[in-house]
């Protein structure tokens, strides 16, 4: 049996010796402890040797891919086919393909993975006529060749250049806007009224670049950058300006910050062509479905156009609003329903109770097309204009579905009425103005009499409860006193019991008034007046 070895500076192919000994696989490693042991078991029948670190890279790129490389196939076919033996390989893949290709019987199993790591272990010597020191500096050069081939991809497919250029687009931004708003207000002092006739900044700073001081402007020609009736209304305010005065040396400031921000505006129109460009390159299907910023934004937050294929539909939805939410979930509230792609174009057509069901498509649909842009070997945008028409098409049913009805017949349009406009006149109501009561005096003496009446009766209920609290009172004293004269009469009784009464006191009980009778009586003639 015959191994085919791969090492950093060439092909090897060995001869076993003693194939009884390869039966034993556990105890396999004992017969490669020496160099002297292990030439007993294998030895080396052919050695072609690399001619440089390039060679090596070409034939370990073809191994790993499972080809076969030209120099390896020259070894074959003069050295295998003549011994007519099988021959043992470390890769399975690399086995059918030379079993197919030069019709040699191939072996790969758990006894030749024992084998192949025995002659790793005592590679010096059973290769002769490599030293060790060219041994491990050609290991650490094809190491490197191989991790910078692995990493090189087409020059058409490098998503950082997007990364880097969206970056850069935005920081062009705020720095135009600082610029812009500092040009304004350095010029205010000098001619106020040109920042309110012209709202474009570019134009702004070309006007103010060509002409400089506002006196200037009567005899200056700005119809390349505004139209007539604009430069008549900027000469006739530029003649009447509240606008101070201010020296050379402070407008030649201001000029060299004009020029300052038409370059860099000049520069940002060139940076966005070159993204568009470069998105339409690498990412034409998610260019075709959220526009060049949104995907490219999309793809520096991911960090590459790889790490974003691996997010859900979900993830990519609400990418940009982590902090909303983890806001969210920590509070217990409504999670946010989109991020970077709320900014799409299809999301901005929709109406704000569609944004959320449109946003979550569009996620899903830009979630298969940035997939497909990744590792797909196609660069058409075909299926990204599919997607987006199917989406316009959601889109356009859910707007009308408010408009639709259920008839009889099916869905039909619902009949609406021609709108038109009414216009109602209010008059002014001058009642309002006045805090007096603007009833009559009859009315007035009508209602103090009727109040009079009722404070009287009111009085009258009064003086009742207060009549019958008094009554009450007066019960419960009469119920008190005769009590306590109940209590005397019957200590009297015995007494009188205890000693004889004398025959001559008379008895004057029955002709004294009772007390009682003379408080009804008072009662009565009260309730009656």
């Amino acid at each position: 049996m015959l191994v085919l070895f791969e090492t950093s500076v060439g092909y090897a192919i060995f001869k076993v010796l003693n194939e009884k000994k390869l039966q034993e696989v556990d105890s396999l490693w004992k017969e490669f402890e020496t160099p002297e042991k292990a030439n007993k078991i294998v030895k080396l029948k052919h050695f072609e040797k690399f001619q440089d670190t390039a060679e090596a890279l070409a034939a370990f790129t073809a191994l790993m891919e499972g080809k076969i490389n030209k120099q390896l196939k020259k070894v074959l076919k003069k050295i295998v086919k003549e011994a007519h033996e099988p021959l043992a390989v470390a890769d399975a893949k690399l086995g059918g393909v030379i079993k197919e290709k030069l019709n040699l019987s191939c072996i790969h199993s758990p006894v030749v993975n024992e084998l192949m790591r025995g002659i790793r272990s005592q590679m010096d010597g059973l290769i002769p006529g490599v030293e060790p020191r060219e041994m491990s500096a050609m290991c650490l050069g094809l190491a490197h060749s191989l991790s910078r081939y692995r990493l090189k991809f087409s020059a058409d497919k490098v998503d950082t250049m997007i990364v880097q250029a969206i970056s850069l687009l935005d920081d062009l931004d705020k720095e135009l806007n600082n610029y812009i708003m500092r040009c304004r207000e350095w010029y205010g002092w000098h001619f106020p009224e040109l920042g309110k006739i012209i709202s474009d900044n570019l134009t702004y700073c070309k006007c103010l670049q060509k002409v400089g001081d506002r006196r200037n402007y009567a005899s200056a020609t700005l119809s390349e950058f505004l139209p007539e009736e604009v430069e008549a209304e900027v000469k006739a305010a530029a003649e009447i300006s509240m606008g101070t005065e201010v020296s050379e040396e402070d407008i030649c400031n201001i000029l060299h910050l004009c020029t300052q921000v038409i370059e860099i505006s000049e520069y940002r129109t060139q940076l966005y062509e070159y993204l568009q460009n470069r998105m339409m390159a690498i990412a034409p299907n998610v260019t075709v479905m959220v526009g060049e910023l949104v995907g490219a934004r999309l793809i520096a937050h991911a960090g590459s156009l790889l790490n974003l294929a691996k997010h859900a539909a979900s993830t990519v939805q609400i990418l940009g609003a982590e902090k909303a939410l983890f806001r969210a979930l920590k509070s217990r509230r409504d999670t946010p329903k989109y991020g970077l792609i709320y900014h799409a174009s299809l999301v901005g057509q929709s109406s704000p109770k569609h944004k959320g069901k449109i946003s979550r498509m569009l996620a899903a649909k830009t979630v298969l097309a940035i997939r497909y842009d990744a590792f797909g070997e196609d660069s058409s945008s075909a299926m990204g204009v599919e997607n987006r028409a199917k989406l316009e098409a959601r889109l356009r049913t859910l707007e009308d579905r408010g408009i639709r009805k259920i008839s009889g017949t099916g869905k039909a349009l619902a009949k609406t009425e021609k709108y038109e406009h009414k216009s109602e006149v209010k008059t002014y109501d001058p009642s309002g103005d006045s805090t007096l009561p603007t009833c009559s005096k009859k009315r007035k003496i009508e209602q103090v009499d009727k109040e009079g009446e009722v404070t009287e009766k009111k009085a009258k209920k009064a003086k009742i409860k207060v009549k019958e609290e008094e009554e009450e009172e007066e019960v419960v004293l009469v119920e008190e006193e005769t009590s306590t004269k109940k209590k005397k009469k019957k200590d009297k009784k015995k007494h009188i019991k205890e000693e004889p009464v004398s025959e001559e006191e008379p008895c004057t009980s029955t002709a004294i008034p009772s007390p009682e009778k003379k408080k009804k009586k008072k009662k009565k003639k009260d309730i009656e007046d």
